[in-house]
């Protein structure tokens, strides 16, 4: 192997020299967005599972990540998503629902994995084995996939947003702070799926209802 490829499936391949056979990789995606929801998901890929293709969500472009999408959704051992609205994020930090996020898509997985792997945020009082790894969507295979299925998984629910507040660009931005975006909330307000808690949001001037997923 060349040296400066990077082994993606190193973690994983080390881990099942130490007897654990099902490995978990869990990621999420949205975090940073001022709209929309946090979507995590957890995936099991099998030990033969092909990598080429699969890396961190970020560094593919759209039709990467769909291809890759749909190789992990149709080989996987197993895989899970779970999503929260921005109503749940301003109630309970960002932080404390992403963790939580986290966690149930592990507890929701159809197969109990043997061991976990979570890019950056260590999951408290979980009873599998698991290990959190800086950067992990970017070193490890499982994480990876994870962020592939979590990153696809919310950019189809944002286009789905956009038809709904087309004014935002949602189909773009996905959410995230751009310029455009940001004169957009100026000249109209946010809107009914913008996360009021997050800075340049505290408004409170919207008081209708609250939309949940499209």
């Amino acid at each position: 192997m060349d040296p400066l490829v990077l082994d993606l499936g190193r973690y994983e391949r080390g881990l099942r020299e130490q007897g654990f056979r099902l490995i978990a990789g869990v990621d999420e995606a949205g975090r940073g967005a001022l709209a929309g929801p946090l979507v995590a998901a957890a995936v099991i890929l099998p030990a033969d599972f092909d990598l080429d293709g699969i890396n961190d969500s970020k560094v593919l472009t759209a039709l990467q990540r769909d291809a890759a999408f749909e190789r992990i959704v149709r080989h996987a051992v197993a895989r899970s998503v779970c999503r929260c609205t921005p109503t749940r994020i301003d109630r309970r930090g960002l932080h404390k629902t992403n963790v939580w996020l986290l966690r149930r898509c592990i507890t929701t997985l159809p197969v109990e994995p043997d061991y976990v792997l979570t890019d950056g945020f260590p999951v408290k009082r979980l009873a599998i084995p698991n290990l959190s790894i800086k950067k992990g969507d970017a070193v490890t295979a499982s994480v990876a996939a994870a962020s592939i299925v979590a990153k696809v998984t919310r950019d189809r629910m944002m286009d789905r947003y956009h038809r709904r507040f087309p004014a935002y660009g949602f189909n773009h931005n996905r959410g995230y702070g751009t310029d455009e975006h940001r004169e957009a909330i100026r000249r109209h307000g946010p809107s009914p799926i913008h996360r009021f808690s997050f800075k340049g949001l505290r408004t409170g001037y919207y008081d209708g209802d609250r939309v949940e997923e499209p």
